[in-house]
């Protein structure tokens, strides 16, 4: 009998109109410290706040939830910026001599920032050269009319505002030499003007600075030299005492001298010795600008401390190497939560957060959400991720459970009272690890009954109990041998981590109650937890075990090692010894399948009725499907096959159609899918009797691609409910009538299996398709814009050349697709993670997340409005001098200095794009670590070891719809 599938012509308008209302991509905000701040504005009439940063940005800050974001069109650094007071309106210079004029506007009644003026500074011709008329430093007239501008040649001009209007009014040096002494001259030049000051009470006189050591005081009007003062030290920068009567210059030697100004004695050669700087008024508080954080001391309490920021904060204290979300999180666990950290945290109060300027129009939102990082230091952090700021709630450690050489007390903590300079560690930036151990790879949380597991890079898993009373007590110690004794197997990588011996003690939060250890100690790769079963899964390269933790009791070991698995037995810690024989075997199964160019048959596989139905499936697809690209089977003995990597419990039918039951599901790196019946005993026998796992199904995917994800869907196609949803009435019971079915997602397709005779149902071929391998997968419900009543279960993807991809299900049918990430940035696609309501976060630097959203429903985006004044008499205000006034000091830079910063700023943009956080933190530069912000094998770096001969072949295979080619990277 013929078979045929006809493809409908065009689009279904009202399949296309649920799209539009269930999935749009847009991405949100920002969170995090902003990677390689470099200025830094604060304007105390609005009481907003800018960083400016190198790749461009310019990131307004007010009340929580007030944030704004502006791009210069060409990515050179910001080197100073300077808010127009009370107008909304920024000044921003750029490493490429150019002034750009930026204003908060209002749009669909919410503020944006956007540009409106840009202006560069000509040279005179045949006089100044193009390093002559680089901008040093800026001032801003407090009147907010004019702009002063120094330049490396010592030249002085004027742009009026707010247009940006040269005026005819420059200052040059040879103006000023006019007035200087014969003696001081030397022959030599000023040098660049290195800072400018208003006048505090003479709005028409500036103070002048150059770098050889002479400051002016420049008359406007009469363009006349009131003062002269004679330094003989480079200078760095000025500032006004509030009288107007002195000024303090600070010097590159690390000193400061004080100067008299006055009118009976125009040429001053001596300083008065200074030894305190000068402060305005009675400031409140002293925010710091740092490489890595923003440090907020409030100077009116006893103390000084720091300020907690409610948003800013420095996510990358120690390098993130994991990620989990948890949405709609129960009231119950969100209060415990915020409870155990104001434990740890007394004076987290964020009412004294001194930048409150801008309105926050969004409605505090419902539903709760978390983010947790694991990191390198075995810290995992809590961020609740519910709106715009991602605020820290509570931080856990995993280190003092084990005994390690590094100290925990910083030594600066440690200093005695008498010891000098007494100074106190302030911020949390701290990347470095006592231990690369101690690493979080997994992380996987029960959000009802408040359970946590964490897995790291020594084969530890800790079993965590959320707790709201202090603890002192002994941890239990399980070890799990994945290996069962098998022979040939050496073990070459690092030891594992001991635990201390004795009674520790726990403050309220999260309390470990067990420490399973796998052995070999190599880094996990997957962990699930299943709290109403009381078990865990965990699997490491060596293979997946399942464990008892109401028992303290292994079920079950499986060991998934190839005999060729040589590489597994390294260790993740001394990968970098094996990277090159790990490329080498690479392209040696490359070359391997070129001069084949037959499929390999398995054999002795015990899936015969699961590639009979694959078979039946090829058939079915080659009569009626366009040409594909030709998909080589991965050979059985490539390094790290045996690596586990996803494991999932599920209630759903595996020995007979009839009988429904507790299963584990667990998927390696070589297409191979265990599936495990469990007997699991009723809450009342959990002490009693002992779980028992019995092997149901053994699956191989014919082309042994990696399986990335598996997921089992009840009898109407929807995922299976979380542990304790439906015993609490929190969600539907799952449809037990229908025939249930398994999602088993490879590097390469997705396919559909119907259960128990696990027979195939549907599949998609990604990579035959589209020419890219699956990284991210997730299932998300989407809710439509127009109706809350109606929504749709989706698998999300994210594939290795940054694209998302949207597929129905079970139908597996495409929906949408949407440009993400960049496919240069293998760091970014490796730490995505998705949320279950259509959003996603993922690294694009090693201090901040992007949210994005799939949803057309759920959107985090800033909704905030900045209400400004600007008018017309702008002189109006000139007379004002209660207000601090501006001052300015630059930045002087040669330009060998500049190539060389631009030369470090292409080697940190290829160094962030081709590396991991994780290998950007100290304790890192000679470990490779197996999993860093997600599953980084070889097979991610080969997407970009293709040759012309391959790219070629896939650009013949491809059809005129299947448009794009394969990724390369040419650089």
């Amino acid at each position: 009998m013929m078979k045929f599938r006809f493809r409908r012509q065009g689009n279904d308008p009202h399949r296309e109109k649920i799209k539009q209302d269930l999935f749009a991509f847009n991405k949100t905000v920002e969170h995090g410290f902003p990677n390689q701040p470099s200025a830094l504005a604060y304007d105390p009439k609005l009481q907003l706040m800018a960083i400016g940063t190198k790749s461009g940005a310019i990131k307004i800050y007010g009340a929580p939830g007030v944030e704004m974001t502006g791009l210069h069109k060409d990515t050179a650094a910001v080197t100073q910026i300077h808010f127009l007071y009370g107008q909304g309106r920024i000044l921003s210079l750029l490493d490429d001599n150019t002034i750009h004029l930026w204003e908060i506007v209002q749009r669909e009644n919410r503020s944006h920032l956007v540009e409106v003026h840009s202006f560069n500074l000509p040279g005179r011709p045949g006089i100044e050269s193009t390093s002559a008329t680089r901008v040093t430093v800026m001032l801003l007239k407090l009147s907010c009319d004019l702009l002063a501008l120094g330049t490396e040649g010592g030249g002085v001009h004027f742009l009026e505002l707010p247009t940006l209007t040269l005026l005819n009014k420059s200052l040059f040096q040879d103006e000023i030499m006019q007035s200087i002494p014969e003696e001081y001259k030397c022959g030599k030049s000023l040098g660049p003007v290195e800072s400018l000051q208003q006048h505090p009470q003479d709005s028409d006189k500036i103070l002048i600075g150059y770098s050889r050591g002479l400051v002016v005081l420049w008359d406007l009007n009469s363009r006349h030299v009131d003062n002269l003062f004679l330094g003989k030290q480079q200078l760095e920068s000025l500032v006004w005492e509030r009288s107007g009567n002195s000024f303090v210059s600070s010097h590159s030697d690390g000193g400061y001298m004080l100067w008299a100004v006055s009118s009976s004695n125009p040429c001053t050669h001596d300083p008065i010795s200074s030894t305190i700087p000068y402060e305005f008024d009675d400031p409140s508080a002293l925010v710091v600008l740092l490489e890595e954080e923003l440090v907020v001391i409030d100077l009116q309490m006893a103390g000084w401390p720091t300020v907690p920021a409610p948003y800013l904060a420095p996510l990358h204290s120690s390098a993130i190497t994991c990620s989990c979300h948890i949405s709609n999180v129960p009231p119950r666990l969100w209060e415990r939560v915020i409870s155990a950290g104001q434990q740890q945290c007394p004076l987290q109060n964020y009412e004294n957060w001194p930048l409150c300027g801008g309105k926050n129009l969004a409605a505090d939102p419902k539903p709760k959400e978390l983010l947790l990082t694991g990191h390198e230091d075995g810290t995992v952090r809590f961020w609740d991720a519910s709106g715009v700021s991602l605020k820290p709630l509570y931080k856990l450690s995993t280190a003092n459970i084990f005994q390690t050489d590094g100290d925990h007390n910083d030594s600066l903590t440690q200093a005695g009272e008498e010891e000098w300079p007494p100074f106190r560690k302030v911020g949390c930036f701290d990347p470095y690890s006592d231990d690369p151990r101690l690493a979080i790879q997994k992380i996987s949380v029960c959000k009802y009954s408040g359970k946590l597991v964490v897995a790291g890079t020594a084969g530890q898993v800790i079993v965590l109990v959320l707790s709201d009373e202090k603890s002192d007590h002994m941890i239990d110690v399980a070890t799990v041998d994945l290996l069962q004794d098998r022979e040939g197997f050496t073990w070459k990588g690092h030891d594992r981590l001991p635990p201390k011996s004795g009674s520790v003690v726990f403050a309220p939060g999260f309390q470990p109650v067990v420490l399973v250890q796998c052995m070999p100690p190599a880094a996990v790769t997957a962990v699930t937890l299943h709290a109403e079963w009381n078990l865990i899964a965990f699997g490491t390269s060596h293979g997946f075990g399942l464990f008892d933790y109401h028992r303290r009791s292994p079920v079950l070991a499986r060991c998934t090692l190839h005999p060729n698995d040589s590489l597994a037995m390294e260790g993740p810690l001394s990968r970098v010894k094996s990277l090159k024989k790990s490329l080498r075997q690479s392209f040696r199964r490359i070359r391997k399948s070129r001069v084949s160019g037959k499929k390999r048959v398995v054999v002795n596989s015990p899936t015969s009725k699961v590639q009979e139905a694959n078979a039946q499936l090829a058939e079915h697809d080659a009569e009626v499907t366009p040409v594909q690209r030709r998909i080589e089977p991965r050979s059985a003995d490539d390094s790290l096959s045996g690596v586990v990597r996803c494991l999932c419990f599920a209630d759903t039918f595996l020995r007979d159609g009839t009988h429904h039951g507790p299963t584990m599901w667990a998927g390696t790196n070589s297409g191979s899918v265990y599936a495990y019946a469990l007997d699991v005993p009723s809450q009342e026998k959990f002490s009693e009797q002992s779980v028992e796992a019995l092997l149901g199904k053994e699956i191989q995917l014919m082309h042994r691609a990696p399986v990335v994800s598996i997921a089992v869907l009840d009898g109407r196609g929807n995922p299976l409910p979380e542990p304790y949803e439906v015993s609490r009435d929190l969600a539907k019971a799952p449809d037990m009538q229908g025939s249930h079915s398994v999602l088993i997602v490879s590097e390469e397709q997705f396919k559909v299996f119907m259960l128990p005779k696990v027979s195939a149902k549907t599949k998609f071929k990604l990579t035959a398709h589209e020419g890219c391998r699956v990284r991210k997968v997730a299932l998300s419900n989407f809710t439509s814009v127009s109706s809350e009543e109606y929504s749709e279960n989706a698998l999300v993807c994210l594939t290795n050349l940054g694209d998302i991809h949207v597929f129905s299900v079970p139908a597996l049918r495409p929906q949408v697709r949407y440009d993400c990430i960049r496919k240069e940035d293998i760091s970014g696609i490796a730490s995505c993670v998705f949320t279950k309501t259509g959003q996603g976060f993922y690294l694009i630097s090693p201090s901040e997340y992007e949210r994005f959203s799939l949803s057309a429903r759920v959107i985090t985006e800033p909704l905030c409005r900045v209400d400004v004044e600007r008018p017309h008499d702008l002189s109006a205000h000139s007379g004002s001098s209660t207000t601090l006034p501006p001052q300015a000091n630059g930045t002087h830079k040669t330009q060998a200095e500049s190539k060389a910063v631009e030369t470090e700023g292409l080697l940190d943009e290829m160094r962030s794009s081709l590396s991991s956080p994780v290998l950007d933190s100290p304790n890192s530069s000679a470990d490779v670590t197996l999993d860093t912000t997600g599953e980084l094998t070889v097979e991610d770096v080969k997407d970009f070891l293709m040759t012309v001969d391959e790219a070629e072949n896939n650009y013949r295979n491809m059809t005129e719809e299947d448009g794009r080619p394969a990724g390369i990277l040419i650089n």
